[in-house]
């Protein structure tokens, strides 16, 4: 994902600050070093660079953190508070009217991204806002990208409103709003033609449609892997059209990520929503303190806990943790934890979100991982519910009718049966413990155990590798 090797580099500067006893100017300086060389290489805007080391290095010599009991930690503290300035401070929300049609215009260079986020906007906005948008097929350069939309709509149940490519975007746009207004709709996405640069025509093209329709936010997308180039495309853009927001797509790739540390800064074009995966539920609102949060490797345990209450089963889970809670673990609890991990995306993606963790994120192969948990799926569903609260029956002959049900080998299935093991050990040992996380102690007995798949490979301490390569 973006910012993984900022992230790393900043880490790293924080933990030599945090570990001198006491702060001058000297490690100050160090650590401002390495802070201003990881967000040069991350591709952030040199002028934005200079102005955020100067602003940290006024308030990091200031009599109030010098004094301070952790001087170090305070410091980590300013550098968040403004890498939190730098990306807007606060989320900005869609300005909704308060009676008629709300509508938005959706702009981009080609490639971006555009068509798949006007129907990842209008799915948050049918989903999570209550909202009843309907989606305007206006790119009628690209045909296909009238197919896409159309298909993308069908996928979240929202209508798709195109004239097709023989008539004109100007008159698609008129008409989709009378069609608006006689139908009941209260949002309008329209999603309008890219091209692959800037050019006259283009500008031309959508200063009508705006001209036209008057939107109440023109939002720009903006492919994160582009990198510095986010900065001089939101500028060309903003210049000529006066650019609300913008909607940074493809932020789970493998970009530096600098190009969104720049833009709000430099044009005062705020990032309204984010992309974090190709699926139609990866979009959401831009909370800039939760990516300070992230890029400073602090996780973002709000987030994932919204993720886990929109896409969990909540009373499943509850009725399997209380009975986890009591020591009691069957396969049925296994299964669910399957199915609910499932539901939350990747392993790799949660592991990010939780503080401490990022590193072990990056140990995570989420292929395997994945391979692993549909395998283990598999085998509980050709298990009877019987077999799945009485594991203790599963002698041979079961197990080879699970096999065969399931795709697997007996092989597989035994190793199913040794992670429940562990799972249920660890489980009983929380029981034991009323309900609470086991402690460092427990949970370094659990290491290495088999218990997060993918993992395994690179589970252990240094001690335990030195062991195993003595055997």
């Amino acid at each position: 994902m973006a910012f993984e090797s900022l992230t790393e580099r900043m880490s790293q500067a924080f933990k030599n600050l945090t570990g001198q006893g006491k702060l001058t100017e000297k490690n100050m300086n160090d650590m401002l070093k390495e802070v201003r060389m990881s967000l040069l290489e991350a591709d952030v805007n040199y002028t934005v660079v200079k102005d955020f080391i100067a602003r940290v290095k006024e308030k990091a010599l200031g009599e109030e953190v010098l004094s301070a009991l952790n001087p170090g930690q305070m410091v980590v503290k300013i550098v968040h508070e403004e890498i939190t300035e730098l990306l807007g401070s606060e989320e900005v929300e869609v300005h909704y009217k308060k009676s008629g049609i709300t509508t938005l215009m959706m702009v981009g260079l080609q490639g971006t991204g555009k068509t798949t986020a006007s129907a990842k906007i209008a799915n948050l906005m049918k989903k999570k806002q209550g909202r009843r948008p309907l989606l305007v097929a206006c790119d009628v350069v690209r045909p296909a990208a009238i197919e896409q939309l159309q298909t993308l709509g069908e996928s979240i149940d929202v209508e798709v409103f195109t004239l097709g490519v023989e008539t004109k975007a100007l008159e698609t746009a008129r008409q989709a709003m009378r069609y608006a207004q006689e139908n009941g709709y209260d949002t309008v996405l329209f999603d309008t033609a890219g091209r692959l640069h800037i050019d006259e025509e283009l500008m031309a093209e959508l200063s009508d449609i705006k001209a036209l329709i008057q939107p109440d936010e023109i939002l720009l997308t903006v492919d994160a892997m582009t990198g510095q180039d986010i900065v001089n495309v939101a500028q060309s853009f903003h210049d000529q059209l006066s650019v609300t927001g913008l909607v940074l797509t493809k932020l789970d790739g493998d970009s530096r990520g600098g190009g969104i540390l720049s833009v709000r800064s430099i044009t005062h074009v705020p990032v309204m929503f984010v992309g974090l995966g190709e699926k139609i539920d990866d979009l959401d609102v831009f909370h800039p303190s939760r990516m300070a949060d992230r890029i400073l490797g602090m996780g973002d345990m709000l987030t994932l806990i919204e993720q886990a209450q929109e896409k969990m089963d909540m009373e499943a889970s509850q009725k399997s943790a209380q009975r986890m809670m009591k020591g009691s673990f069957t396969l049925n609890d296994m299964l669910v934890q399957f199915q609910q991990i499932k539901k939350m995306g990747s392993l790799g993606g949660m592991m990010k979100l939780i503080p401490g963790f990022g590193k072990m994120a990056s140990q995570i192969d989420d292929a395997r991982a994945e391979g692993t948990m549909k395998k283990s799926e598999a085998i509980l569903l050709s298990m009877t519910d019987y077999e799945r609260e009485n594991p203790a029956c599963l002698k041979a002959s079961r197990k080879n009718r699970i096999a065969k049900g399931s795709g697997t080998s007996v092989a597989d299935v035994n190793r199913m049966l040794a992670q429940y093991e562990k799972m249920q050990q660890m489980m009983k040992m929380m029981g034991g413990m009323g309900g609470k996380m086991p402690n460092m102690a427990a949970m370094k007995a659990m290491n290495g155990m088999g218990g997060v798949p993918g993992a395994g490979k690179h589970a252990g301490s240094k001690k335990q590798k030195k062991k195993r390569k003595k055997r």
